[in-house]
């Protein structure tokens, strides 16, 4: 008969550094209801592997720019089950709305960065000796500021 294994638990510490926060956050994100831990019979606070990965999920959230109100709404509406999809759907389309704006604009940012760095090496090898200036450069290959 095969034995039943027992799922791991993690205490504050080493759960906090799994997840890669510090205990102070895991406490934070349980005192705002994104978190729940399970107690031992004296108290002591437990996760699980399931925890884990309910973190991370929160983690990619937050990554996207999901405020925490956001992340709390999410929880609920979770925790209300599946009546609640239409609320979940609405408010991770318009996470991702205002992710893909940010993104836009960092690439953006990026694109200007390369493009301040090939002004600068053009002049430092000597294919651009002359004196034009960055702006100017960049009305010239096609990119506004």
């Amino acid at each position: 008969m095969p034995t039943k294994t027992k799922e791991p638990t993690y205490e504050i510490g080493e759960f906090a550094t799994l997840v890669g926060l510090s205990a102070p956050t895991i406490r934070y994100y349980e005192n705002q209801g994104l978190l729940k831990a399970q107690r031992t019979a004296n108290g002591r606070r437990y996760f699980t592997e399931q925890d884990i990965k309910w973190v991370k999920f929160l983690l990619h959230l937050k990554g996207t720019g999901m405020s925490i109100n956001d992340l709390k709404k999410y929880v609920t509406w979770r925790s209300q089950g599946d009546a609640t999809i239409p609320n979940r759907l609405d408010l991770l389309k318009d996470t991702k709305a205002d992710f893909m704006t940010k993104y836009r604009q960092v690439q953006h940012h990026l694109q200007i960065l390369d493009d301040k760095i090939a002004w600068y090496e053009a002049k430092e090898s000597g294919q651009d000796t002359g004196k034009e200036p960055f702006a100017d450069y960049l009305k010239r290959i096609g990119h506004t500021v």
